[in-house]
């Protein structure tokens, strides 16, 4: 097997859910540095991978791919006989589509971007922790009767949740109201082949 290659910044959520499927799946990967913060995602040799010059890329073999919940859709797809983590049947893959349209939405727009802002010291908005508190209140519900987002087991959809909703304390998001939640984050950090992503203050 070809080893992936990952372009990744390390303090990137995007960039640690695609590293944490790749060691959950146990698939041989190599890491490539892209550089955020000396402005490394806008020079042409990375554009020429990514036009919207953002991080995470992979390469795998003669298949170059952008986009975090692209490339676990096509991890799972490839690499996951069992079709376990993205499910084949259209009602199993509808549910698992749902959450990464929030991950995609809700997910940034509030516990990532209230890290954002801290991270790269730029000025809070207040709305950022508004969308949070709502997202994590109904993820907490739901979580009270499923052990899982999208399934009984551990999905795509999990790991697309994870890391942005893992590291939302350094936004100024607390995890301490949402009990379920956090025992969710537990059961994923429990999982075999598990990786954490590095936890950071602030870079400003």
């Amino acid at each position: 097997m070809p080893t992936i290659q990952l372009y990744q910044f390390p303090l990137s959520g995007h960039a640690h859910r695609v590293k944490l499927f790749l060691s959950l799946l146990k698939l041989p990967f190599e890491e490539t540095l892209v550089d955020l913060t000396k402005g490394a995602q806008r020079r042409p040799e990375f554009l020429a991978l990514n036009l919207f010059g953002q991080v995470p890329v992979i390469q795998d073999g003669d298949v170059t791919l952008a986009d975090s919940n692209a490339i676990l859709t096509y991890l799972a797809l490839r690499y996951d006989d069992s079709g376990r983590w993205l499910p084949r049947d259209p009602v199993g893959a509808a549910k698992v589509q749902r959450w990464l349209s929030v991950a995609a939405g809700p997910l940034v727009n509030g516990p990532g971007n209230a890290r954002v802002n801290v991270l790269f010291g730029r000025p809070q908005d207040e709305r950022c922790a508004e969308i949070a508190a709502q997202l994590f209140q109904r993820l907490d519900t739901h979580l009270a009767t499923s052990p899982y987002l999208a399934a009984e087991h551990p999905t795509i959809a999990d790991i697309a949740l994870y890391t942005y909703t893992s590291h939302a304390p350094e936004g100024g998001v607390s995890l301490e109201p949402y009990p379920q939640l956090r025992a969710w984050l537990a059961r994923i950090e429990a999982l075999p082949g598990y990786v954490s992503m590095p936890r950071q203050k602030a870079l400003a």
